[in-house]
């Protein structure tokens, strides 16, 4: 019991939005809730979760129980940002998010804005098109985050060291800033 409570403290809940819906039966009207909860441990770890129940609490715990499970991990540079440019989308929902230098802060909107304090990104611009309903932006948030490779991974699969991929990356940069 002990070990399960302390396994559940290291992840920070967020409530990104409430949905309240109206069954029409005979004597009135029946209300029922629906939860979006996104759960992340601030270290690279994220998942979201929607619950459904006759009352919030219950609809907010069976959101956050489905987040914990649906978990995935997502490969952070210098543990505030990303590592590249990435676009997601689901539905009619499109988000763009892109690295950002150091003190830059979390540019992003509501939804997309809980999935990455969860995550423990510090620095990011994301923008959102299309739907601004928060299911579809958070999907779209989750859609980007896999499509996400680390330098590690991608000099696994070229078969090249990780400094050569780094360094590449650095000296397009400085190429970039002397045209500028």
């Amino acid at each position: 019991m002990r070990d399960n409570q302390e396994r559940d403290s290291e992840f920070v809940d967020r409530l990104v939005h409430i949905n309240r819906v109206a069954k029409v039966v005979k004597g009135g009207r029946r209300f029922g809730f629906a939860a979006l909860v996104v759960v992340g441990d601030q270290k690279g770890r994220v998942g979201f979760g929607h619950g459904k129940a006759r009352e919030v609490p219950e609809a907010i715990r069976k959101a956050t129980e489905q987040a914990k499970r649906q978990m995935i991990r997502v490969p952070l540079r210098e543990a505030r940002t990303l590592h590249h440019d990435v676009a997601g989308r689901h539905g009619a929902g499109k988000v763009f998010l892109r690295a950002a230098p150091a003190g830059t802060g979390i540019i992003a909107g509501g939804p997309m804005r809980a999935v990455f304090e969860t995550l423990g990104i510090a620095d990011i611009v994301a923008k959102s098109q299309g739907s601004a309903n928060p299911y579809n932006m958070v999907r779209a948030t989750f859609d980007a985050l896999k499509n996400l490779d680390s330098p590690r991974s991608v000099a696994a699969r070229r078969g090249l060291k990780v400094s050569e991929i780094q360094g590449r990356r650095r000296e397009s940069d400085v190429g970039e800033q002397v045209s500028a």
